[in-house]
């Protein structure tokens, strides 16, 4: 009883250890931070438990600070492959420079040689961060390790290398890699479209020995990207009959090329193909769809597909349809289109603001334009860009306010262009003013010398005051110059096939019954009080000669073939490389009631919409 009594109450400091369990390595494993690791780092050692440490866990946590010491001392035999496990989460997660980082020190601190796993994580971070220096690194690597044979490895440095802009280097490993499959071809085809080589990248298409729909849509943006909306069409109809199916990327590349050249029924075709496939939930198919509707004229189209989207409208959705309304006429539905996107939350951008002061241009809203400039940057913070400053031009010498447009171009913090001039000019011709017209022609001569529209609008606004002298001299100094005129040309297409007309052409099958049909509709025209306007034609002959030249010009021929082989009633539309000139608008306005038909033409600045004896610009300037 006495030795019961004299028990202690609690255990002593021995006893407790010996009651207690042995330390366990479950809260040592147990860290989710450095600072946890820092905590447990010192009983691992102690209690020699690192053979149960999770190693990729403490490989994620220690891999960037000092502490990745740990893993070298705990796990020689696995340590690559964790850093591998590592390599491929900072590769592929938000952080690709991590990745770069790591593979540096593990090199300085002489891990095992990198596996073929460690090739093909950190090319892919530094293809992501575009670091050829590490690039080349692991490159050498590959080629220590014999892993030429390895095509995906392959792949990813000609990848690596062609991001990174160094193409001289990805083709000498493309050629030299001892096969190569359609992945290789695709990436050095749409890394020399982005590169702007379409030569390159075409010699390689035509020699690829397999090609799929990435192929042919990489070459398809291509030749629209440089330029070549009708090759681009024209790969795009050989894809077809080689039993590809276009996807949405090829559907948009195809889109932008109707759109180039206002091949309306191509475009229609796609877009029925896109509603088949389901591509019509994919917004940047719907923003193109507007885009190639507007740009063929046909508006109303282009509107049904903007309304449909509804709650999926982008910036672009809205910017597309404020400058279509603009470009054909409707300045007013331009206005309104912008402040119900305003009241829809969305937030303009620098493609909104050329669409509504073109708008404002075109219906002679001065102040308002004015406050559409200021607004874009105080508002949202746009600084404006050249084509902002030439819309700005072009509403001021449109409204006769020519001396404060000079003021725009002289004070402007861009170095104006030719087309700034240019706009000055315009308005000068329109407003009689010779004196500051010259001074612009000075700063045209100057900037685009060979541009001869700039030469022919001087030389117009002479022969309004009557200075038939200085028309002369225009005439002669073109001649000097070597500047040539740009022989219009137009087209028309019916039943998929596009006809061109070229001013004064009469080589065309059907020359003869055009000029026959012209002659007749001359006479009902000038029944109805038509007077030629001969002021376009700088040329010293007789007044009947220049009445020939003026009815040879492409946009009638066009209209003549197109009334005389589409249905009574049906819509006519027209593509025009230059200006519609002021006699073939006059014209065309009158054509529209004589046979009743509406005629849109799409010329170098605009649409032209020909309706019952009017048109949507409202007057030809």
């Amino acid at each position: 009883m006495m030795w019961c009594s004299t028990l202690p109450s609690t255990p002593s400091h021995h006893h407790q250890r010996l009651l207690e369990p042995p330390p366990s390595t479950a809260n040592t494993t147990n860290f989710s931070t450095l600072l946890e690791l820092k905590q447990a780092h010192p009983l691992l050692i102690k209690t020699q438990s690192n053979h149960s440490l999770p190693l990729t866990r403490l490989a994620l946590i220690s891999a960037l600070t000092n502490h990745h010491q740990i893993l070298f001392l705990s796990a020689t035999s696995q340590q690559l492959i964790s850093w591998n496990f590592c390599l491929k989460q900072f590769a592929e997660g938000d952080s690709p420079q991590d990745a770069i980082t790591l593979f540096r020190r593990l090199r300085l601190m002489g891990t095992p040689i990198p596996d073929h796993f460690t090739c093909s994580f950190v090319p892919k971070a530094c293809t992501r961060v575009s670091d050829i220096q590490t690039g080349r690194i692991i490159h050498a690597f590959m080629e220590k390790l014999g892993l030429r044979a390895n095509l995906v490895l392959q792949n990813m440095i000609v990848h690596l290398y062609s991001v990174c802009g160094e193409m001289g280097d990805a083709r000498l490993v493309f050629d030299k890699m001892p096969q190569r499959d359609v992945v290789t071809w695709n990436i050095m085809i749409s890394q020399l479209v982005k590169a702007g080589d379409f030569r390159g990248a075409y010699g390689l298409f035509c020699v690829m020995p397999e090609r799929n729909v990435k192929t042919w849509t990489s070459m398809i943006s291509g030749f629209v990207r440089c330029g070549k909306s009708e090759e681009a069409v024209g790969l795009f109809l050989e894809m077809e009959r080689e039993g590809l199916k276009p996807n949405e990327v090829t559907v948009v590349a195809v889109l932008t090329a109707c759109a180039d050249l206002g091949d309306l029924e191509l475009g229609r075709s796609v877009h029925r193909f896109a509603d088949r496939c389901g591509f019509h939930g994919n917004v940047h198919v719907c923003n193109t769809l507007i885009d190639m509707y507007v740009k063929c004229g046909c508006l109303e189209e282009g509107y049904s597909v903007f309304e449909a989207m509804r709650e999926r409208r982008t910036v672009m959705s809205w910017s597309s349809m404020i400058a279509g309304f603009a470009m054909h006429g409707y300045g007013e539905k331009a206005l309104e289109l912008y402040d119900e996107m305003i009241g829809s939350g969305v937030k303009p951008n620098h493609v909104t603001f050329i669409g509504l002061l073109h708008a404002c241009s075109h219906m002679g809203l001065v102040e308002k334009g004015r406050e559409f400039f200021a607004t874009m940057t105080r508002a949202y913070g746009i600084v404006p860009r050249i084509e902002h400053y030439g819309c700005l031009v072009d509403l001021m010498s449109r409204a006769g306010l020519l001396k404060e447009a000079h003021e725009v171009i002289i004070n402007m913090p861009l170095s104006p262009n030719g087309i700034i001039w240019g706009a000055l000019l315009g308005g000068c011709r329109l407003h009689k003013n010779t004196e500051l017209a010259e001074e612009a022609m000075r700063h045209i001569s100057e900037l685009d010398p060979l541009n001869d529209g700039y030469y022919i609008v001087l030389s117009n606004a002479y022969a309004e005051v009557g200075k038939w002298e200085e028309v002369t001299k225009i005439r002669k100094l073109m001649k000097k110059r070597g500047v040539k005129k740009t022989p219009g040309c137009s087209s028309i297409t019916i039943a998929g096939t596009v006809h061109e007309f070229v001013a004064g052409d009469e080589s065309h099958p059907e020359c003869n019954e055009i000029f026959e049909m012209w002659d007749k509709l001359l006479v009902k025209m000038k029944e109805k009080g038509y007077v030629p306007n001969t002021s376009a034609v700088l040329l010293d002959v007789e007044d009947k000669e220049k009445e020939k030249f003026l009815f040879r010009h492409s946009e009638k021929l066009a209209l003549v073939y197109g009334l005389m082989n589409t249905k009574p009633g049906m819509p006519i539309r027209i593509m025009k490389n230059l200006r519609v000139c002021e006699d073939c608008h006059a014209a065309f306005k009158m054509l529209s009631v004589i046979e009743k038909r509406e005629i849109v033409v799409r010329d170098r600045n605009r649409f032209h919409c020909f309706k019952n004896g009017e048109c949507t610009c409202k007057d030809y300037w």
